[in-house]
């Protein structure tokens, strides 16, 4: 990954202090964006094998990008706005992630080590593993400080919650304003707008609704819905939020809820799939369209209409596409020069990507070098609360993926839960918009 060149500045130039080196930043992206773009990849090790790992997909669902930040662990650095002096620390390594010692366990077990059952039943031996295993298991180490006093917790009552603030959220948020319903929107990122601001543009995406058009206040950015309860006082959403003095707790009662949450950006099994290097489609969109980070050169898998839209979209802003390989096929018009049907994806490199490999249709094994390979998969559903609030969720074969099972009006077998957008089982930004739309409708059909 590298700053494209000539690109305008996105924010003030700082350092922040990666183990004692200075390293070069742009205050206010995620500081794992700062560390790609500076040609930090590794960014941890694997907590079994110790491998080396690198940011995949910048939405807080995978551990990849977690670090020891000024001396809080497990941090989403993917998450995390760099800030001018911040302390970063890789976790999961000794002496250090760039040369770790328990590398060598992937070596010496390159058929797998089962470590519950090592040493199993031979005396001493397996208590001595025993409190090795312990030793080694889990992440990070503890803060040096006392964590802050928590702020006290809102209580807010409103009409309708929106949970979501993409192409389905916004349009259901705008049904809402038109209609004079209260609602309150929380969307987990600093900006609104989804894949429509972050992902690869397609020829029928939607425009991005005004914020400033939808009533003062009923917009909550970085405020993160974490499950829905009950108590003496009924149903609730739970929310955190990050608000200048800190994280916030917020129990919202609402007589509907909307839940657009989208999905998480879904990893192909494929071999080396976990080297750094390797990223989530929309990942790699967003560290484009939002900070001018990308790859010099990159080979891209998978299938759907973002694949090919990704494509165009790196080779727009110079950035070398040495292939596009279709899992699915067959190819829409337009696509790529080298865009073809494939299959057997695999990466290559020691500590990071270096080229990738595929087998084309016609049984031969093609090789194109690379310094980055973006997947390209409609998201797995983010459907826990929903589930939690008593959707149905089924698993779709076809897809392979988990899935709210909904009516064509977002309505679930919750009667006061609705949903809509990639929650359903994917589908692109102007479908999402449209469902959203009408599970507002239908919501505000249900109030009485």
């Amino acid at each position: 990954m590298r700053r494209i060149p000539d690109a305008s500045p996105r924010g003030r130039a700082i350092t922040v202090d990666l183990e004692g080196e200075a390293v070069p930043a742009v205050e206010g992206e995620p500081v794992a964006c700062s560390l790609l773009a500076a040609g930090e990849d590794v960014l941890a090790r694997s907590i079994k094998y110790h491998r080396p790992r690198g940011a995949f997909c910048f939405a807080a669902a995978c551990s990849h990008c977690l670090m020891r930040v000024d001396g809080l662990p497990n941090v989403y650095t993917c998450r995390t706005p760099a800030r001018a002096g911040m302390r970063l620390e890789r976790q999961n390594a000794f002496p250090s992630a760039k040369i770790d010692l328990f590398g060598t366990i992937d070596w010496f077990f390159p058929r797998g080590l089962d470590h519950h059952e090592m040493f199993a039943g031979v005396p001493v031996a397996e208590q001595v593993m025993a409190k090795v295993a312990r030793q080694l298991a889990g992440l990070g180490l503890l803060p040096p400080h006392e964590a802050p006093a928590r702020l006290p917790a809102r209580i807010l009552r409103i009409r309708v919650a929106v949970v979501g603030g993409g192409a389905a959220g916004l349009a259901a948020a705008k049904v809402l304003s038109e209609r004079g319903v209260p609602f309150l929107l929380l969307e987990r990122d600093e900006r609104v707008g989804g894949r429509l601001t972050r992902g690869a543009p397609l020829p029928d995406d939607p425009a991005v609704p005004e914020v400033a058009s939808l009533p003062k206040g009923s917009v909550l950015t970085r405020t993160h819905a974490i499950g829905l309860y009950d108590d003496e006082g009924g149903r609730f959403l739970a929310a955190v939020a990050q608000e200048p003095e800190g994280l916030r707790f917020l129990q919202i009662h609402a007589d509907r809820i909307l839940l657009a949450p989208g999905g998480h950006p879904g990893l192909l099994p494929f071999e080396n799939n976990d080297l750094p290097g390797v990223y989530a489609g929309r990942a790699a969109s967003m560290l484009l369209r939002e900070h001018d980070v990308a790859p010099k050169a990159a080979a891209l898998v998978g299938w759907g209409p973002e694949l090919h839209a990704l494509a165009r979209l790196l080779e727009t802003h110079r950035t070398k596409v040495t292939a596009v390989v279709d899992l699915r096929g067959p190819l829409p018009g337009g696509a790529h020069s080298t865009a073809c049907v494939g299959s057997e994806p695999k990466a290559h490199g020691l500590k990071r990507v270096g080229s990738f490999s595929f087998t084309r249709e016609n049984g031969k094994r093609k090789k194109v070098d690379c310094d980055a390979v973006l997947v390209s998969i409609p998201p797995s559903p983010s459907f826990e609360l929903a589930r939690q609030g008593g959707a149905t969720v089924n698993f779709d074969a076809e897809r392979g993926l988990f899935a709210v099972q909904a009516e064509a009006n977002g309505s679930t077998a919750a009667p006061d839960l609705f949903v809509a957008g990639d929650i359903t089982g994917g589908g692109t930004a102007r479908e999402a918009a449209a469902a959203g739309a009408r599970a507002a409708e239908a919501l505000i059909g249900g109030l009485s």
